[in-house]
């Protein structure tokens, strides 16, 4: 199934995937056309920003700019895994994935399938696989009719957690936890304790 999700995704399809917290609706975000259907399919409104599923910290440094100097400790660290780290857009970044914002999700699932597609593939996005208003799919059973009549591949893997990522803007002048997900602060700075320069922002 790997093997058709990469082939999918190449030629400009979609394809569901899982991740460790649900399953996502991914499209191969260089293709303009491809991440457009993805939103047609969700009923996604499109000034509704897409994260980045990258592969690898060299990635995420492509497609951002003015990182904090703790940012390779902090991938390296939690990634891949339930963590969303927003950062400054840098000018590699498609306007369709991001319209009218000058910062970007990077987004690295623990799953190793996924991980293999995402790396032959080079950059997706890949919201939750449901229709917009509709509950994230936890179990396979869950995906709507609709999503999978309009994904060319569906890789099942029911070892997802269903907890969110947890979401970290490292773009203002202190991190800040935008949503608590699977970690926690005290567990993100207990490994990088750069972070806790800026307490008051815990939470």
């Amino acid at each position: 199934m790997k093997n058709e999700a990469i082939t999918a995704l190449k030629s400009g399809q979609l394809a569901i995937l899982p991740t460790e917290t649900v399953y996502g609706l991914f499209a191969d975000a260089t293709n303009q056309k491809a991440v457009e259907r993805l939103y047609a399919v969700k009923g996604r409104p499109v000034e509704k920003a897409l994260n980045l599923n990258v592969s690898s910290f060299e990635t995420i440094m492509q497609y951002s700019q003015n990182q904090p100097i703790y940012l390779e400790k902090l991938v390296k660290t939690f990634l891949p895994g339930p963590l969303t780290i927003i950062l400054e857009a840098s000018p590699a970044v498609p306007e369709w994935i991001h319209i009218g914002k000058s910062t970007v999700g990077f987004r690295m699932p623990a799953i190793d399938e996924t991980q293999a597609v995402i790396q032959s593939v080079g950059l997706l996005v890949g919201p939750s696989a449901n229709l917009t208003g509709q509950a994230s799919p936890r179990y396979f059973a869950d995906l709507s009719p609709e999503i999978k009549a309009a994904s060319a591949v569906a890789i099942q893997d029911d070892s997802i957690s269903g907890l969110d990522t947890t979401i970290l803007d490292l773009t203002g002048p202190e991190p800040k936890i935008l949503r608590q997900g699977a970690l926690s602060w005290d567990e993100l700075v207990e490994k990088v304790p750069e972070l806790c320069a800026f307490p008051e922002n815990a939470g």
